[in-house]
């Protein structure tokens, strides 16, 4: 039976408030960066932040069958948006999170002035393009509505999955933070822009949907089946990846969680639990 610690969005928020107003750091503060990682007390728990599924899932495969033999005790806790992680990592709530991609992570730093930084990269989740409309790609056409993820890194995404898939044009030379304004020839299309935990609930009210594949699988979609189209792995930048506050990334508890999650147990794991629809995409993050 799982363990786990599911924090809602509300509590979790109510929390970190309470936190922000010791947080502050000192030198004496295990959280405030320099060499406090490498001295982290071993025997205590390692706390990470993780999105329910796939990663909180993933989590639980190491914790139940490979951490005690690695000599590392590992506690889970769930958040259920792509901001909490990232601030209660920085506060020290928890001690590292598992949720997100660089890009992702690049510009929350950037608009938050946070200090998370990337340890190591664990797997992909294709973003897919979803309809309960169209049996095919083919059949989106001009005047229907297609559902895009509102936040910077995932709306650059899913615009270039279309383009790529001859659904829009965009402007030459726009990078992956690409936005509706940057759409060349909408063909005819028209675009909704919505949290991306809701995409999956707003399938039924627009014609398609581009939607990450942690909420495609918790709302039941298999990406490998299900999409009209998946972004391809190869050369993906979109990694998830595990990542701790700067300072933090020699914690020996934080080598051996990348470790473990790098192994072949976990791409076995991976590759029996969700075939194709997440996959492993091993590797340094940076």
């Amino acid at each position: 039976m799982r363990k786990n610690i599911k924090l809602t969005a509300a509590a979790a928020a109510t929390a970190a408030l309470a936190l922000g107003l010791t947080a502050c750091g000192t030198a004496s503060d295990p959280n405030s960066g320099g060499d406090a990682g490498a001295k982290a007390d071993e025997s205590k728990a390692l706390v990470v932040a993780a999105s329910p599924t796939p990663h909180a899932d993933i989590l639980n495969y190491v914790k139940e069958n490979l951490a005690a033999d690695a000599g590392l005790k590992l506690e889970v806790k769930e958040f259920t948006d792509y901001v909490l992680p990232n601030t209660a990592t920085q506060q020290g709530q928890v001690d590292a999170n598992f949720f997100q991609h660089k890009p992702y992570l690049d510009d929350f730093n950037k608009k938050n002035k946070t200090t998370v930084v990337p340890v190591v990269n664990v797997h992909l989740e294709p973003l897919g393009l979803y309809s309960e409309k169209a049996g095919d790609i083919k059949d989106i056409k001009a005047g229907q509505t297609v559902a895009v993820p509102n936040d910077t890194t995932n709306e650059g995404r899913a615009l270039h999955l279309l383009a790529d898939n001859g659904l829009i044009t965009l402007k030459e030379g726009v990078g992956t933070d690409a936005k509706l304004s940057d759409i060349a020839d909408a063909k005819g299309l028209k675009f909704k822009e919505l949290e991306a935990a809701t995409l999956p609930r707003a399938l039924n009210d627009v014609d398609a949907a581009v939607i990450n594949g942690n909420y495609a699988i918790e709302a039941d979609l298999k990406p490998a089946t299900d999409a009209l189209v998946l972004e391809k792995a190869e050369g993906n930048p979109y990694a998830n990846l595990l990542a701790v506050k700067d300072g933090n990334q020699d914690d020996p508890r934080v080598q051996k969680l990348a470790k473990l999650l790098n192994s072949p147990e976990v791409e076995k794991f991976l590759e029996d639990t969700y075939q194709g629809s997440v996959v492993a995409s091993f590797g340094a993050a940076g």
